[in-house]
C-alpha cells in the first residue's frame, strides 16, 4: 500500500508540504503534478502496479510517496517531540520540520543566512534632531518588553523627543497598562498619545477577522491606520520600530519575505529607478525609509494587486486588509494622509533599530527585562518567565489558532512563535532550556482549546 508521506497534501494540481525542510530544499514546498501523476496520487492510499510505480518514480525517490509502513508519525504533544540538537525547534510545535544528519533544524543549518536577516526596513541606530517638528521620532508603544526597551533607548540613551503612540486594545494586559503608566512618570522627553476604537466598530471588525484567521490579532496594522495621519500632521521625520530580532528573521523562514527584501534599502540602482518615477510624476523623491512607509500604508488603504502575483504572500495581512475594508470610515483619513504626504514629501521614514547592536551584541531577554524594570518601571506579566509577546492577554490565542491551522494543514503559515523561539534560542537571547520551558508553560502550542480563547470570543460576540 502506497500513501503520501506525512505533511504532504494534494491541493488542486500541486503537492504542498506543510513544514520546514532542510537547507538544500528549504523552500521547495510545492510540486506540480502532470496529469498521469495527478490521477494516481488522487487515489492514494492504494496498491500500485509496476506501470504506476514508474509514473510516480520521482515522487517515490524523493520520499513523498511511500509505503504505508514508512509513513512518519507526527507527535501529538511536546513530550513526544524530537528536538533540534542546538535550539528549541521540535516537530510538535512545527510538525514537518526536518533535521539533518547532525540533528540540526533548518534554522540552525542556515546560521550564516540568519545573521544577515537584520530588518526589512532600513537599519539606523542614531537619529538627528528635527528642525521641522517638535518630535524627532515616533514609536508604537504597547507596554511590552520590546517597545519599552525601544522607548528607553530613544529617550534616555539618545535623548530624543519621542512621540509614543498606543492603540489601547480591549485585550491589553494589566501588566502592560501599569508599564505604560510608569513609563509616563519615568520618561520625561516622551509625549504619549492613546487612541481607542469604539466597541461597535471593533466588534464587527474582529468578527470578520476571526472568520478569516480564526483569531483577532490585527497589530500593528490597525495601529498604522489610526496613527499615520497624526504622524503626517506633526511632520514627524522618523517612525522607528525595534522588533525582537527573532521576529524580523522569522519572516524569511515563513516565506513571507525574500532574502532580497532584507537588502532592498541598500540597493542603490533600484532606489534610483523608484525616484526617477517619482520625479517624472512631479512627486518629491523618496528619502531612505520613506518608500517602506508609503508601500505599507498603501497596502492597508487598498491592498495592492501585486500581492496576488507574488509568491511571497502574507495571508494574515491579506485577511486583516479584507476585514478593514468593511469599516471604510477608518480608512478614509489614512487615504487622505497618504495623498497629502506623497505630494508634500512629509512621509515619516520607516526605520529599524538593531536590538542586538544597541544591546551590546546580544539582545538577552533577561538582561533587557532587568534594565527596563529599573529605568522605565516596566511591569512583567504574571508569567514572569515569559519573554516573547508580553503585552496582550490573548497572545496565546494567536499561537493556538496558528498552530492548529498549520498542524491540521488548513494553512501553510508556520506559527510565528515556533520560529521565533527557535531563532531566539539559537542566537542565545535565552537558553534552549528556558525556551522549551516558555513553549511548554507560556505559549499556545496545544491541540486542546485554551481558556484565553473565551476572552476573545466573548468580546466580539457581545
Amino acid at each position: 500500500m502506497f500513501v503520501l508521506q506525512s505533511r504532504w497534501k494534494l491541493v488542486d494540481k500541486h503537492l504542498i508540504y506543510y513544514g520546514l525542510r532542510n537547507k538544500k530544499d528549504l523552500f521547495n514546498n510545492k510540486i506540480k503534478l502532470n496529469n498521469k501523476e495527478l490521477s494516481i496520487v488522487n487515489e492514494l492510499p492504494k496498491e500500485i502496479d509496476s506501470n504506476e510505480e514508474q509514473i510516480l518514480s520521482k515522487l517515490i525517490s524523493l520520499g513523498i510517496v511511500v509505503k504505508s509502513e514508512d509513513i512518519r508519525k507526527i507527535p501529538t504533544s511536546l513530550e513526544e517531540a524530537t528536538f533540534c540538537k542546538n535550539c528549541s525547534m521540535n516537530d510538535f510545535i512545527l510538525p514537518g520540520v526536518e533535521f539533518d544528519e547532525k540533528g540540526l533544524c533548518p534554522i540552525c543549518q542556515t546560521k550564516d543566512t540568519l545573521e544577515k536577516l537584520k530588518g526589512v526596513n532600513p537599519i539606523q541606530n542614531t537619529f538627528e534632531r528635527s528642525k521641522k517638528s517638535r518630535f524627532d521620532v515616533a514609536v508604537f508603544y504597547t507596554g511590552g518588553k520590546d517597545s519599552t526597551y525601544l522607548l528607553y533607548y530613544l529617550s534616555k540613551v539618545l535623548k530624543l523627543r519621542v512621540l509614543a503612540l498606543t492603540w489601547e486594545i480591549p485585550y491589553m494586559s494589566e501588566s502592560a497598562r501599569l508599564s505604560i503608566q510608569n513609563a509616563k512618570k519615568k520618561l520625561n522627553s516622551v509625549e504619549f498619545i492613546t487612541r481607542y476604537v469604539s466597541n461597535d466598530v471593533l466588534q464587527a471588525f474582529y468578527q470578520n477577522l476571526y472568520n478569516l484567521n480564526e483569531n483577532t490579532c490585527a497589530c500593528p496594522s490597525l495601529a498604522y491606520i489610526l496613527f499615520y495621519p497624526e504622524l503626517v500632521i506633526n511632520k514627524v521625520p522618523y517612525f522607528v520600530v525595534g522588533n525582537e530580532p527573532a521576529q524580523v528573521a522569522g519572516l524569511y523562514y515563513n516565506h513571507l519575505a525574500p532574502l532580497f527584501a532584507y537588502n532592498f534599502a541598500n540597493n542603490k540602482p533600484l532606489n534610483v529607478l523608484l525616484n526617477i518615477g517619482r520625479i517624472l510624476t512631479l512627486h518629491p523623491p523618496f528619502k531612505k525609509g520613506q518608500f517602506q512607509t508609503f508601500i505599507t500604508m498603501k497596502q492597508l488603504a487598498k491592498p495592492l494587486k501585486i500581492q496576488s502575483l507574488s509568491k511571497y504572500k502574507n495571508d494574515l495581512l491579506t485577511n486583516v486588509c479584507k476585514a478593514i475594508q468593511n469599516v471604510p470610515f477608518l480608512v478614509k483619513p489614512l487615504k487622505r494622509a497618504i495623498r497629502s504626504s506623497s505630494w508634500s514629501g512629509n512621509i515619516p521614514r520607516f526605520m529599524q533599530v538593531d536590538f542586538d547592536y544597541i544591546a551590546g551584541g546580544e539582545y538577552n531577554w533577561q538582561k533587557i527585562k532587568n534594565l527596563i524594570i529599573e529605568e522605565c518601571g516596566w511591569v512583567a506579566p504574571e508569567d514572569v518567565d515569559k519573554g516573547l509577546h508580553t503585552s496582550c492577554k490573548i497572545e496565546k490565542c494567536k499561537e493556538y489558532s496558528q498552530f492548529n491551522r498549520f498542524y491540521h494543514m488548513r494553512s501553510t503559515l508556520i506559527p510565528f512563535s515556533a520560529i521565533e523561539m527557535a531563532i531566539a534560542s539559537q542566537s542565545k537571547c535565552l537558553t534552549k532550556e528556558d525556551a522549551i520551558k516558555e513553549i511548554k508553560n507560556s505559549l499556545g502550542f496545544t491541540l486542546d482549546e485554551i481558556p484565553e480563547c473565551m476572552i476573545m470570543k466573548e468580546y466580539f460576540k457581545k
